[in-house]
């Protein structure tokens, strides 16, 4: 014998109460409950941590995978990251002659393309140097870098000589992802990009400890009780 669905089906309201459908006259369906500012604050937290757990993973696997190389650069447990292809080359003083390591660079690389963010600049002056049983006239010198993550430019130059000494250190893929850790040959927008990563990590490991707060208000409580007489511990017996 079958029945009708809408005598036999109940309901449960906010409070857990069985409500039979349809309601009596004169009853009105009980108001869904208002979430309390705990439980918003909690989902809250939980979005922005995730997107910034999101954000902080993209950067997170380079740094990672570099700050792991570069404890690995020396010791007993070394990675190599391949050895550098070095070339050199001798260029013709550009004309007319350069009054400085910076015009002298600045012409080099609107002259020949030399790609690079400069780096150290060196003028030593002319000197007097000791050569077998008598003394030399050392001219003045001048050297500069040229800097990218995937290269190193070195310029040497003697004044007085007609050619400019160029010496090019291409990296490996590992030496190149390294130098993007370092920061090595990058402009601003790299250097906020990463600003980007550390605030990321900041706020990731504030609204960490928040939603541990908001979920563990108990344990919360015991940590920072027992945390605080750590700290407390520690100050009386150093000072």
């Amino acid at each position: 014998m079958e029945r009708d669905l809408s005598d036999s089906f109940t309901a449960r309201s906010a409070s857990s109460q069985p409500v039979q459908w349809p309601l009596p006259k004169g009853v009105s369906t009980p108001a869904p409950r208002t979430p309390s500012r705990r439980v918003t604050m909690v989902q809250w937290l939980r979005r922005v941590h995730g997107w910034l757990g999101l954000w902080g993973a993209v950067l997170g696997l380079l740094f990672g995978t570099t700050g792991f190389l570069l404890n690995h650069r020396g010791g007993p447990l070394k990675i190599s990251t391949g050895a550098p292809s070095v070339t050199s080359a001798e260029l013709p003083l550009p004309s007319p002659a350069p009054a400085s390591p910076t015009d002298l660079l600045r012409a080099l690389q609107q002259n020949h393309a030399l790609e690079g963010k400069p780096g150290r600049i060196q003028r030593e002056p002319a000197r007097t140097v000791a050569w077998g049983d008598g003394r030399l006239q050392q001219p003045e010198h001048w050297s500069a870098t040229l800097v990218t993550p995937r290269s190193n430019t070195q310029v040497e130059y003697w004044v007085g000589n007609r050619f400019v000494s160029i010496k090019r250190t291409d990296n490996g893929l590992l030496a190149t992802l390294l130098n993007f850790h370092r920061g090595t040959g990058l402009g601003i927008g790299w250097v906020l990009l990463v600003d980007t990563l550390a605030g990321s990590i900041i706020l990731l490991s504030i609204t960490g400890v928040l939603l541990w707060i908001g979920t563990h208000r108990r344990r919360a409580l015991a940590s920072l009780l027992v945390g605080g007489s750590i700290v407390a511990g520690m100050i009386a017996l150093l000072s």
